[in-house]
């Protein structure tokens, strides 16, 4: 039985280990068999984390988190999750090997995954010219031509912020109108270094070290062409990481993860969250590390209050902790 078990190993998931490690709690970090480190992995040059002036390659960032965390005393096990049991005081945690583990606290911090084309050169032009952030990568593309495929709000807002560096930016969208709302429309469409293609999907990247072009089908002739860009940005969405805690915590519209206020608390008490998987809206690594520090001191928080109650208290423990987060959402409606 452990105090704490996190689940996730991005920013968010390594910052509740370091927080919680340093508090003495000895958590058990969940890693992943194989996505282990978060979008960061797939990430190259990172130049807006602080701290690193000259900039940091992203799987060297994640690695000087897990060396961090294990240097307070976390726990990282190399497995994947597939079954929580959250109800009442003892969680359980089961493992794709079929082991268990319990714990008294969970911080659920799985990221999220950026929806891609489906092609197979995703894989090998990541972070070479392809893109899913423009906020972490547009400062690479100054003076450049590049293209953002999408036709929602995101890629409107990532298509008219990329022309702070690039000196073309294409819209590609498969359809012959856009799904954003009419105010971004309006802004990419104002904006003299956008130009959109129509009725066009992408599909094939090409490039060997770097990205130099695609090829466009349109989507009503079928007709083929090919476009040449320095760069391509895919802005077609992004899923929370939520499939193990579907009927068992409170999601937003957005299929976030629902937490009280500005705390990392879930509908389950001694369920706590943090990172991409309870933010839509700016899902940046700094941010997530934020949440991350959060969940650890509201966890920790948690635990000193059982420590200090009787077993027959327990749930009278849970059902104030409720009551606080109901009072501390309330507090920020109302701000």
């Amino acid at each position: 039985m452990r105090d704490i078990i996190i689940i996730g190993s991005g920013p968010a998931g390594f910052t509740a280990a370091i927080y919680a490690a340093r508090a003495e709690l000895k958590p058990l970090l969940i890693a992943s068999s194989v996505e282990i480190g978060g979008e960061l992995m797939n990430t190259t040059e990172v130049e807006n984390y602080p701290g690193f002036p000259e900039g940091i390659m992203g799987p060297d960032l994640m690695a000087k988190f897990q060396a961090q965390a294990e240097r307070f005393g976390t726990e990282v096990v190399y497995d994947d999750v597939v079954e929580l049991e959250l109800d009442g005081p003892v969680k359980r945690v089961k493992l794709g090997s079929g082991e268990v583990h319990e714990a008294s606290a969970i911080i659920y911090a799985t990221g999220s995954a950026y929806r891609k084309l489906g092609l197979p050169e995703e894989e090998i032009l990541s972070g070479h010219g392809l893109s899913w952030c423009a906020t972490c990568d547009g400062f690479f593309f100054r003076q450049k031509t590049i293209a953002v495929v999408g036709g929602g709000d995101s890629a409107m807002e990532e298509a008219t912020f990329l022309t702070r560096f690039a000196d073309k930016v294409y819209v590609i969208h498969r359809r012959d109108s856009l799904k954003a709302s009419k105010i971004m429309q309006q802004r990419a469409f104002d904006n003299e270094k956008i130009e959109f293609i129509w009725n066009a999907e992408v599909t094939q990247i090409h490039g060997t070290e770097q990205v130099s072009g695609v090829t466009l089908r349109d989507t009503v002739t079928g007709e083929l062409r090919a476009l040449d860009l320095d760069g391509l940005f895919v802005a077609i969405g992004n899923d929370p990481r939520t499939h193990l805690v579907h009927g068992k915590l409170e999601l937003t519209r957005e299929g976030t993860i629902h937490v009280e206020g500005r705390s990392s608390r879930t509908s389950v008490p001694g369920v706590f969250a943090a990172g991409d998987v309870i933010d839509p809206f700016y899902r940046q690594a700094v941010t997530a590390a934020g949440t991350g520090t959060v969940a650890a001191l509201d966890a920790e928080h948690y635990l000193a209050a059982l420590a200090e109650a009787p077993s027959p208290e327990i749930a009278e423990i849970e059902a104030e902790a409720i009551e606080e987060a109901a009072a501390v959402e309330n507090f920020a409606r109302t701000r």
